[in-house]
């Protein structure tokens, strides 16, 4: 259960990995389609991503082969939406 909290808090310590989570929350996309939806910078997306996929915390997923470097596609894990789904339930966002 702390771990569950720990991340919830990992994310809304940024409202960039929160808008990243809320947008892959609707489906799957790549980095410059999150910035335009979002209206945000796309190294802060790539930072986001970067932190939401690492392993510990599993909330992203590369939907496409590591090789390609260009139109990466992004999704959420089933993790990811436990937590958008907390995230909503308690109203912390």
């Amino acid at each position: 259960m702390a771990e569950d909290w720990d991340t919830v808090s990992y994310v809304i310590r940024s409202q960039y990995r929160v808008d990243v989570l809320e947008r892959l929350a609707e489906g799957p996309a790549t980095p410059s389609r999150i910035a335009a939806d979002k209206d945000i910078a796309i190294a802060h997306v790539s930072r986001a991503l970067g932190g939401l996929r690492e392993d510990d915390r599993d909330m992203v997923e590369l939907l496409v082969s590591e090789d390609q470097k260009k139109g990466r596609v992004y999704g959420i894990t089933d993790k990811g939406e436990r937590v958008w789904d907390r995230l909503q339930s308690e109203g912390m966002i």
